[in-house]
């Protein structure tokens, strides 16, 4: 599977030249999006809360789900989680097994989330949400599928990384959109902004409420802050976690990022052993990555992730109260 590298002009909302000549396909690609948004989908027997995004690439969708998982299940309630796995080969309607399963498989995602609750793989949501109630879901989230029909929405939260917003405003391939802006501003309940919205973002927005959340780096492990490290990253945008471990005080004597969802190969492996240990430095990577990793080799890198923090720590709770009480 290719792994895309987004290019430059997708942030660049002043580029022209690019988004121009491709605007034929974008207008294809957004054409289709609305027909296929025309599909009625399965009501479910309990509700379900879509957690999605406009474009391609990490907004730290993962994350928020982890948030919302661990509040319901703080609660007493029994979330199962429905995603479609990010490169997994075994994706038709699936319970991920962690013990089981590789991220070759099911995709890097759903094994992470599969240390919060049950997570069901396959491109159907219909299909995998029937397989979840059955298996005792009281409530479901959508770890994406914003553009897929086949599953009635309870709640639809759209989130967006404050830091990119929109991009350059385009659809694929002109632009990082799967859908045009306001076709998919009708279909959410709320705006999610992650961080500062430094692209204007919410002026797309017009009564839709927004609601405001940041990503803080988890703590990091002791043994680590003094020492030189080695840090790698596949993810949406590696250059934000690289920041980050520089701002806990980490000493990044390497910084390589990868693109997205990156299988590491045994050359890529033998690369960062002989790095670190030429530097006598830690390894260090994110929980994602630490998925597509072989166990001997994940037992000597440390993780670091992040969590979700609400600007407005009551927000998730009326959020969770409004989609709890509705009707399924």
């Amino acid at each position: 599977m290719v792994r895309l590298t987004p290019p430059a002009f997708w942030g660049n909302p002043q580029a022209c030249f690019w988004p121009t000549l491709l605007a034929p396909l974008a207008w294809g690609v957004a054409g289709i999006a609305r027909r296929r948004m025309r599909r009625s989908g399965w009501q479910a027997p309990v509700p379900v809360l879509c957690c999605g995004n406009v474009s391609v690439g990490g907004v730290g969708k993962t994350t928020v789900v982890i948030d919302l998982v661990q509040r319901l299940s703080a609660r007493g309630r029994n979330p199962h989680v429905l995603t479609r796995g990010y490169g997994g080969r075994e994706a038709n309607g699936i319970r991920v097994n962690p013990a089981r399963h590789t991220a070759r498989q099911v995709g890097d995602e759903p094994l992470l989330l599969a240390e919060y609750c049950p997570v069901w793989v396959g491109g159907d949501r219909s299909v995998t949400a029937r397989h979840a109630v059955q298996a005792g879901a009281d409530c479901l989230i959508m770890d994406d599928g914003f553009q897929n029909p086949s599953l009635q929405k309870t709640v639809s939260l759209l989130v967006v990384d404050g830091a990119v917003g929109f991009g350059n405003g385009h659809v694929l391939p002109a632009g990082p959109l799967r859908e045009r802006v306001g076709d998919a501003l009708v279909r959410a309940d709320a705006l999610l902004v992650i961080g500062a919205d430094q692209t204007g973002a919410v002026e797309h927005t017009a009564a839709l409420p927004v609601l405001w959340a940041d990503l803080e780096q988890c703590a990091i492990p002791p043994g680590v802050v003094n020492r030189p490290c080695v840090a790698f990253a596949g993810i949406g945008r590696p250059e934000k976690f690289f920041k980050g471990l520089r701002g806990a005080g980490l000493s990044l004597v390497r910084a390589l990022p990868y693109p997205d969802h990156y299988a590491y190969k045994l050359r890529d492996i033998e690369r960062l052993l002989a790095l670190a240990n030429g530097l006598d430095a830690e390894l260090v990577t994110t929980p994602k990555d630490a998925m597509r990793l072989p166990p001997d080799f994940r037992k000597n890198v440390v993780e670091v992730g992040v969590r979700l923090v609400w600007q407005d720590p009551t927000v998730p709770e009326r959020l969770l109260d409004m989609f709890l009480a509705s009707p399924a």
